[in-house]
């Protein structure tokens, strides 16, 4: 058995040697390992910086904190009343409405709001560091529509605590990941159930340090179609309206990406996609145009209850030299979120990789009349006929 795991170990090192010394691109390979590691070594140095910086500002917080706990102050009235407007911002969603007063460190709220946020306001007005009262004058209606200065504004969730934020702090992510790799050793080490449980909690939490997205995008549970989001923006020497045309038949998108199989255009602005994923999984799903402005803006959702959750949103904007700015944001939710993501690249399946070279071809089929790499070939005569459909838009 050592002689046989010594075997294996000198054949891999000879294949590694070979690898890298080989004569023809052992050079540029050592090179191009050399460039990463130098990047690698500065984004490891950045982060370090950050982190020192984090911990030591988060420091000084506590230590001030303390001493003001320990040396209580009377706080003067307007300083009391801008605190209490801050935190009212934070868990309120209407906090113009709300009128505040202090006097030597009783809050008077007068003015309308939300009776479900009424719940949480006044235990946080409670917590105002100088606040030794509330007078509740507070009006509660059960709809916004009832009270004009209710209508619109944000719903606010409250404050979230430590590590149950959306966005953890560098200082958070660096305490995550060793915790998370700490409690996956220990359960590594360990048998049975608990040390199961123990060792994927371990892995979850590293993960979730790591890559600093919420459990749901992460998991994909409860994200809707926003779990993972691509952005990119391109330019192409071809008139808007040339490209507007072109992207709104959806059919054309096959020519271009090298995942989707094919669009099947509906009616009312349905379609049906077919599209390839990695290790050879199909995926099929419905979906339907959003938001329609000629030239202008394009977008689409794919319905409910589909097994791939996606949506896309395309700005076309056209340039001073008679081309056009392509700005393009995608978002889709894949089984397991950010996880089956990372599964994905593993498999060698990288979507920002793929919608990089997916525009190129885009760009080259709208210049040269083909999309560089693939068979499908378009014409300017064939887009002859969409130009002018969508000038004949314009002009109706």
């Amino acid at each position: 058995m050592k002689a046989a795991l010594w075997g294996i170990g000198g054949a891999g090192l000879g294949v590694g040697l070979m690898y890298w010394t080989d004569p023809r691109s052992g050079r540029w390979r050592r090179s191009h390992l050399q460039g990463k590691a130098v990047h690698a070594a500065h984004e490891a140095g950045g982060a370090v910086g950050v982190v020192a910086r984090d911990l030591s500002q988060r420091s000084r917080g506590v230590y001030f904190e303390s001493l003001r706990k320990l040396h209580r102050a009377p706080v003067d009235d307007l300083v009391l009343e801008e605190r209490v407007r801050s935190a009212l911002g934070r868990v309120c969603s209407h906090p113009g409405a709300i009128r505040v007063t202090a006097r030597d460190g009783m809050v008077r709220l007068e003015g309308p709001i939300l009776v479900e946020e009424l719940r949480r306001v006044l235990p946080r007005i409670g917590k105002v560091p100088g606040v030794h009262g509330v007078d509740n004058q507070l009006v509660p209606y059960a709809e916004g529509s009832a009270h004009p200065a209710l209508q619109g504004g944000i719903m606010r969730s409250g404050e979230s605590r430590l590590f149950f934020q959306e966005h953890w702090s560098p200082s958070e992510r660096l305490f995550g990941a060793l915790g998370g790799l700490t409690l996956t050793a220990w359960g590594l080490g360990r048998r049975g159930l608990s040390g199961t449980l123990a060792a994927l909690g371990g892995v979850v939490l590293s993960t979730r340090a790591l890559t600093n997205l919420g459990m749901r995008r992460l998991t994909g549970l409860g994200a809707g179609r926003r779990a993972i989001t691509l952005h990119k923006d391109i330019n192409v020497d071809a008139p808007v309206e040339e490209v507007f045309a072109f992207w709104k038949e959806m059919q054309n998108f096959p020519r271009f990406m090298t995942h989707v199989d094919e669009v099947i255009p509906g009616t009312e602005g349905r379609s049906h996609w077919k599209v390839r994923g990695p290790a050879g999984l199909h995926f099929e799903w419905d979906a339907v145009v959003t938001k329609f402005v000629p030239n202008k803006v394009l977008a689409w959702k794919s319905v409910e209850g589909t097994a791939v959750e996606n949506l896309g949103v395309i700005h076309f904007e056209p340039t001073p030299r008679g081309g056009t700015r392509v700005d393009i944001r995608l978002s889709y939710n894949p089984p397991a979120g950010a996880i089956g993501h990372a599964f994905a690249k593993l498999l060698g399946a990288d979507p920002k990789k793929q919608m990089d070279d997916d525009l190129l071809r885009f760009k080259s089929l709208l210049e040269r009349g083909r999309a560089t790499g693939r068979e499908a070939k378009v014409t300017r005569e064939e887009l002859a006929p969409r130009r002018r459909e969508a000038r004949d838009t314009l002009t109706h």
